[in-house]
Formats: C-alpha cells, structure tokens, sequence
C-alpha cells in the first residue's frame, strides 16, 4: 500500500531497499539521502519492570519537513521475545500524528521483568529496522546494572561514532544528560569542523525538527538507540546556550524566548523515547521523574534548566554565566538560590531519603563538584554550573548527609571532559575541606570540543578532591553495578574526526558500598 500524500521518492520505498541499506558501511555514514520511510531508526526507553516505551519517526523526506501527509497514518508495532518475531509478547496500532511529526510513542505495559525484548513498526507495506530492548528487574530483585553515561553530541565537532563502540558494550540502559543536539546556524569559518549544521541557527518549531531530524539520521546514533533503552534529560543547547528558565543568553531575545521554548522543548520529546507524562504542554514539560532497577539502583532524573534562578552576576547585556572572582558577586552567595526549583529540590530530596535501594544514581547535567578556577586565596567560579549555585548544592549535600542516602553517585555531563570526583562534605567554597559523601562521574562527551589539558591543569591542584580529569579525548563511561560495588570506566575515541577510529579504556574507577570516594581500579 502506498501512503497518500507521500512523496514520490518515499511512496516508491519497499522492504528490499530498506534491507539493503541496513547493510551499507555506518561509519559516520546517514540515512538523510536514501529516502526511507524509517529514516531516523527506531528507538526505547523508559525501562519499568513490566514495559518500556517504543519510539519511532515516520520520515521519507527527513530534513525537508519530513515529506509526510497531513493526515494521521496507522503504524503497527510487534514486541517479540525473539529476535525472528516468532514469540510476539505484544503488537497494535498507534496513529503517527501531522502534530506529532508523525512520531509514535507506544508505552508497552504487561511484560515479564528483568528480561530483553525485540520490536519493530510497519508502516504503508515497509519495515523498520528491528531494536532491542528491555524490562527492569522486579522490585526485590538485585540484577546487575550496566550503563552507558553520555553527553554533548555536536554534529559540526567531530562524527559520532562513540555511537558505534557504545552500542556493543552490552548495556542495560543509556543515560543521556543533555546537549543531545546543538541549535547553532552553520558556519563554514569555524576551524576543525567535520562537517555543518544546515541553514540557521534552530529556533521555530519546524527549525528544531530539522535539527533533530540531522542528528538522528547518523547511523551509528541509531545503532546505540536500537541496541539498548534510553533515559534523557536535556541540558541548554537543545533549546539555546545558557538558558536559565525563561531567560536566553542573549537578553534582547526574551520577549519572545519562551515561545521559541515551547518549540525546542517540543521537538525534543518528539524525538524521544519518553512517555506522554513528559509531554510539553506549551513552553512547560515534567520531565523529572524516577526509574528503578529492582533494589539494586534507584535513578534520581533531574532538571537543571527549567526552573533554576537566573545566573549570578552576568556579563552586561547577556544572560547566562560568567566567571566570578572571590565573594565579589553577592547574588551567587544568596541562600535562597536554587538550581532545581523549590517544588524539585523537595521532589529529589524525598525520593532520595526514602529509598531503599542500595545505589542510588543521581542524573543531573553538569559537574556537581565544586571547580575553582582561581587560587585558594582568590577562588574563581563559573556560574552557569553548581558553581553558581552553591547554597543549593550545600542543601543537597546535606541531605545526603543527614538523609543518610545510601551509596550516592552523580551522574554528570556538560564540560566536554572526563571527570572522577570525590563530593566533599562542608563549605563548597572550601573544595577538599571535609571527607568524601558521594561520588561523581562524568563521562566526556560524544563530539563537542573541550579544554586543553594545560589549561585545565592549572586549576587541578586547588581541587584535591578531583581524582582524575582528561579534557582532550572525546567517548562516554560505562558503570557496572553490582550490590558490592560500582565500577566506572572511561572509554575514549582515538580521533573524533576519524569515523573509523577505536576506542580504549582511559582509567577504571571503583566505589565500594559503604564507602563513597573514588578508587582506582
């Protein structure tokens, strides 16, 4: 059957030609020119103990408006606990909508725990590619978690085959902490660019979809979506860069910012496999929430954009952050300053008090570590991340503390470089003044470009509290966790811009229950 309103390049499209391009070489390759009716492949998440959501994008034209009809379209889709579809566990239909950009988001429920599954969608006669996924493990259960922690994909940086290698590491979920696209124009003068944005820089509606639509027709991204169930938060740049709730970086544009909000955070949902719960409602979406792995691991999923205070002391005419000497910039002291917002701070506090699971993982965007990037005698800090926050950063600190949470580890991204720290207790303008009460991890990024490694030494020694740091590699951490220990390994590409490059172990590190602090090994 041919889909009405297609294109012609689309409606001629069949399950042979979607065959034989699954079979091409993916390294950095695209599925933007072949002209499939599942262009941007297909991917899970949101994993419970009985279901998981299923994602797909109906797209022949992806990044001309995706080159569908104006009606609704009927999208089967088959759950099988095989991979030959022999044992369907579950199958329907869900409208893919003109609204929607004839996206499909099923919320698959009434699965056996703690188990992997297969799934694909029909559509109009054609196939999609088949993905694999999974449930959690029951509530009591103490099942292993692997994860893969990632961030900061840009497309002009480097090619996202970190992908590639991230999709074989067998993981239980991927953790995804923000910058999944970046909403820059094209600019061919930028140096060291593989490759460019198109067009301007996102910000209607139909400019994000775009942007996203890009991203995702990387084929190594849609291996590592298909390979495994996701989990996402978003970070600034799918939206714009150093956004503070309803203010933008630059201050001209805010009357008209949260329109260009709603857009970006709508696109963003469309291409995500999340449930209709975080579905924005115009420029608002509840996208914190709570997963469990059985009683080995809670994961705590926090937003750190939506309701922050603005940032301290900005440059003249701007928002966002800016670097501040000492105690000179007064607001960032202000005690009632919140990262999370008081509704989600109070959300996040609760969860983690209560919980009974042995890990408790806590996903949130940034470095959580306090970074002075001055000397002890004149610290310096940079106020778009925790920096910038200090009093809620020692409020969080301090319910881990007195809450008595058990083994906490945060999960961060944003900064474009490999980090193990330990979280100390006492004065966060004090780094290293108390024991170790919890442990973070950051995991690079995909592509984006950090610092050198001369200039982030600079900084190191007034952090004692930072164990590791490399800056210049580009890849993602894989954590394994098991009731006696979590162990953490930082994977990192030989060359960002050589889609055909390996990848390596950087460094191991471990925390052992009861005992937060970072260990070597």
């Amino acid at each position: 059957m041919t889909l009405p309103g297609l294109s012609r390049r689309g409606a001629m499209l069949g399950l042979p030609a979607l065959v034989a391009a699954a079979s091409l070489d993916s390294h950095g390759g695209s599925a933007q020119a072949r002209g499939e009716l599942f262009s941007l492949g297909v991917a899970s998440g949101e994993p419970v103990s009985d279901g998981f959501v299923i994602w797909t994008r109906l797209a022949p034209d992806p990044l001309a408006g995706g080159g569908m009809p104006v009606q609704p379209v009927d999208v089967r889709w088959e759950v099988a606990e095989d991979e030959k579809f022999t044992r369907v566990a579950a199958r329907g239909v869900e409208a893919a909508r003109p609204d929607e950009a004839h996206s499909v988001h099923v919320e698959v429920a009434g699965l056996r725990s703690g188990r992997w599954y297969w799934y694909r969608f029909l559509a109009g006669g054609i196939a999609s590619p088949v993905g694999r996924t999974r449930t959690a493990p029951a509530a009591g259960d103490t099942e292993r978690l692997r994860l893969v922690l990632a961030s900061c994909q840009n497309w002009e940086h480097g090619y996202l085959h970190a992908w590639r290698h991230a999709a074989s590491e067998t993981a239980d979920i991927v953790c995804f902490v923000g910058d999944y696209i970046y909403e820059y124009g094209a600019n061919p003068r930028r140096p060291l660019q593989a490759r460019s944005h198109q067009g301007w820089a996102a910000v209607s509606l139909a400019q994000y979809r775009e942007r996203y639509a890009l991203y995702k027709t990387d084929l190594d991204l849609q291996a590592a979506h298909a390979a495994a169930p996701w989990v996402l938060t978003w970070d600034d740049h799918e939206v714009v860069n150093d956004y503070a709730a309803d203010r933008p970086e630059m201050l001209a544009q805010k009357p008209e910012f949260l329109t260009r909000r709603a857009a970006a955070y709508r696109a963003f949902w469309e291409h995500a496999p999340m449930r209709r719960a975080q579905k924005p409602v115009g420029p608002d979406a509840m996208i914190y929430r709570r997963l469990g792995w059985g009683r080995l691991a809670r994961l705590h999923v926090v937003d750190d954009r939506q309701y922050r205070d603005y940032q301290a002391c900005p440059k003249p005419e701007l928002g966002g952050g800016s670097t501040t000497v000492g105690r000179e910039c007064a607001d960032r002291e202000r005690p009632e300053r919140t990262m999370l917002g008081t509704a989600q701070e109070q959300w996040l506090e609760n969860g983690l008090v209560a919980s009974d699971a042995r890990w408790n993982l806590l996903m949130q965007q940034t470095l959580f570590a306090p970074f002075n990037q001055g000397s002890r005698d004149a610290p310096r800090w940079w106020t778009d991340a925790w920096d910038g926050y200090p009093a809620a950063r020692e409020r969080l600190v301090r319910v881990l503390v007195e809450g008595r949470v058990r083994n906490p580890v945060i999960l961060g991204g944003d900064v474009h470089c490999f980090y193990a720290t330990d979280i100390p207790a006492g004065d966060p303008d004090g780094p290293g003044s108390g024991r170790a009460v919890a442990t973070e991890f950051v995991g690079s990024s995909i592509s984006s470009r950090g610092w050198s490694r001369e200039q982030l030494g600079r900084y190191l020694p007034q952090n004692p509290h930072i164990r590791f740091a490399e800056p210049e590699r580009r890849g993602y951490a894989v954590l394994d966790v098991t009731a006696g220990r979590t162990e953490a390994r930082f994977r990192a590409l030989e060359n960002v811009m050589d889609p055909a490059s390996g990848v390596e172990t950087l460094a191991t590190f471990s925390v052992v229950d009861g005992a937060a602090g970072v260990r070597p090994g």
